[in-house]
């Protein structure tokens, strides 16, 4: 045992760096070899246990002059890797070779494009236009009273707002969109207006100074409250599912009469109660309603020829529905851990 001991020391003696390809990972396997848990020490310490008591001082004395032979030769070679340039590779040659993560679209793009796509399918065409808009665009040809609360700078962010000018505003709705094609555009119509709105509001879980929306419009001769419906039905089960029931609420809005609001059956509890629908089963999505008249006769339509319907929901609240997301703010603030969630959803 006791020229093996030497064999060893010997070995780890005369061992040099420079004769290594591999230095790093040769050294790492020398380490391993003498120093690891199944290496040479660990089965010269096992021989050591049956030794006779008479021969242990000596061969002690051997398997730590060993021991410390080792060590110091490992200790010496990680310094000399680590301090060495040419050796102290930064790279991980473990990782992908695409070291930029690719990039994908926002969820609240996805979202209002899955919607747009949706309603391609039954003959609506997508129309935009500008964010800032005027007074007869935003409020007057839309049947709001001058008196009405929209109005009133809490909720409108205004650019020029001075006595005898004309109002201008950040749009509130993208219902502008729709009142600048019907004065532009003989019915039929049939078109979406997705885009960025803004309102005066104070920025919470649940709202936000800016959102976005997607408003439709569908005007021709002999359009009813029926084909609404039926154009709501066709979305919501496109949009969340075929079990996906709708209902329809009275409400108001000036530039629809009759006007309605519309709730699906709660998708998370699939209509049997929980703390998103508060327990009702059901959840509000949008507004709608048949085009008031004089929204027709003030864009140049003739309402007594041409009917029509309209409908607007909002762009961040499909998709909290969607993809069950808590905090509007989320949205806004591009923290790369939410959006990496929806990656594969494009």
């Amino acid at each position: 045992m006791k020229s093996l001991i030497s064999k060893y020391i010997d070995e780890i003696r005369n061992a040099r760096i420079e004769d290594f390809k591999d230095k790093a990972a040769e050294v790492e396997q020398f380490r391993v070899r003498f120093l690891g848990r199944k290496g040479v020490m660990n089965e010269l310490f096992e021989q050591f246990k049956a030794l006779p008591n008479e021969q242990k001082k000596e061969m002690g004395i051997a398997l730590n002059e060993l021991k410390t032979a080792a060590l110091a030769k490992v200790e010496e070679w990680k310094n000399y890797v680590e301090q060495s340039p040419e050796l102290n590779d930064t790279h991980d040659l473990t990782m992908p070779a695409d070291l930029y993560q690719r990039g994908s679209r926002h969820v609240l793009s996805v979202t209002m494009n899955e919607i747009a796509e949706i309603f391609a399918r039954i003959g609506f065409t997508v129309e935009e236009s500008v964010e800032i808009e005027d007074d007869w665009h935003l409020f007057s040809a839309l049947n709001f009273p001058p008196d009405h609360p929209a109005r009133d700078m809490q909720d409108t962010f205004f650019v020029q707002k001075e006595e005898g000018k004309t109002d201008v505003a950040l749009r509130t709705h993208t219902s502008s969109v729709q009142v600048r094609v019907m004065e532009t555009h003989k019915p039929p119509i049939r078109i979406i207006a997705p885009g960025r709105v803004f309102r005066n509001e104070a920025i919470s879980a649940r709202a936000h100074c800016i959102f976005h929306q997607v408003e439709a419009l569908y005007v021709d001769k002999k359009v009813t409250f029926a084909d609404l419906k039926q154009t709501l039905l066709y979305f919501a089960k496109e949009m969340f599912g075929e079990a996906t029931q709708i209902r329809l609420r009275p409400s108001y809005f000036p530039f629809t009469e009759p006007s309605a609001e519309m709730d699906i059956s709660c998708n998370i509890c699939g209509g049997k109660g929980c703390n998103i629908c508060k327990g009702t089963g059901w959840l509000e999505i949008l507004g709608c309603g048949m085009v008031d008249p004089n929204v027709l006769e003030a864009c140049g339509i003739d309402s007594k020829e041409y009917t029509g319907f309209a409908l607007g929901m909002g762009v961040e609240r499909m998709a909290m529905l969607k993809y069950q997301i808590r905090d509007l703010r989320l949205y806004f603030e591009n923290d790369l851990r939410f959006l990496h969630q929806f990656d594969n959803i494009i």
